[in-house]
């Protein structure tokens, strides 16, 4: 049985579970394809391409998601089938790595003075090795019983345009887009409803090398599905699909492999990857 997931982070970022552990997890949810997209960072695409060589039929695909800033709210662009040994884009990733550490900071102390007395040494221990984000500035409010759920964290303090929301220094779309492809890779803009009128800058993206969006995602009506997917025929783009899993607040958020994305996404995905010749290092070939 067929069963994919474009967008899942591990602790490498701001998820819950290590990459080996999402990949185990994967494979007990039923997933055949699973893209390992932490954010800013590759640091879990090898072990997660260790674990994935221990099962027969089930294919990684090595993946970033780079958080971008646009006037209207933000924009997270997915790479897919980089080529995570780059080490020039690696020194990319790690400037925008320094750049969320400074920002969590600059928002516990938005949290103080709204009287959310969480410890910085704390948000800190909670995020260990992984790139900070602000998951990781949500679990340390719950721990201290500010918020009753994970997500009240973002609805009511670090969510744009609330109070302790802080900006940082982030790369624009089509800087991200460029980047991705110059790794070797394709970029799919994720939940495009972060924006308002997404069809504008996805044109704009298409341009340049955009290769798909993220159309099939936990938080869309059917009617946005829809609406996604006429943009993606209108403009040639792979409709992509995935659960923007972290493992961090199970009641909250669809589970691992809980989109339906159609295997015909899947396929359309691996022809483009293969007719621009792109084959990263240590990924598993479909047959």
């Amino acid at each position: 049985m067929f069963k994919a997931d474009l967008h899942v982070h591990s602790s490498a970022s701001d998820g819950r579970y290590s990459p080996a552990e999402i990949v185990h997890k994967a494979v007990d949810n039923g997933l055949t394809v699973m893209a390992l997209t932490d954010h800013d960072t590759v640091e879990g695409i090898a072990p997660a391409l260790a674990a994935g060589s221990e099962f027969d039929g089930f294919t990684l695909i090595p993946g970033i998601e780079i958080s971008t800033d646009v006037s209207n709210g933000e924009v997270h662009i997915l790479g897919y089938f980089i080529d995570y040994t780059d080490q020039s884009f690696k020194t990319s990733l790690e400037k925008m790595r320094n750049s969320r550490y400074e920002r969590a900071r600059k928002m516990v102390e938005k949290l103080r003075k709204l009287g959310c007395e969480i410890k910085w040494e704390r948000v800190k221990e909670i995020a260990g090795s992984a790139a900070m984000g602000r998951p990781h500035i949500a679990e340390a409010l719950l721990e201290k019983e500010y918020i009753k759920s994970f997500n009240e964290a973002f609805t009511k303090y670090i969510g744009y345009g609330c109070p302790a929301y802080v900006e940082r220094e982030k790369l624009t779309p089509a800087e991200a887009v460029q980047l991705i492809i110059r790794t070797g890779g394709l970029p799919v803009m994720a939940h495009p409803y972060t924006m308002t009128e997404p069809e504008a800058l996805i044109r704009e993206l298409k341009d340049i090398g955009l290769a798909g969006i993220e159309t099939y995602y936990k938080d869309y009506s059917r009617k946005e599905v829809n609406s996604l997917l006429a943009i993606a025929r209108k403009y040639k783009l792979v409709p992509t699909g995935g659960t923007d899993y972290h493992g961090i607040d199970g009641n909250a958020e669809t589970m691992l492999g809980g989109m339906n994305v159609p295997m015909s996404s899947i396929n359309e995905l691996f022809a483009l990857a293969e007719q621009k010749g792109l084959k990263p290092l240590g990924m598993k070939v479909r047959k």
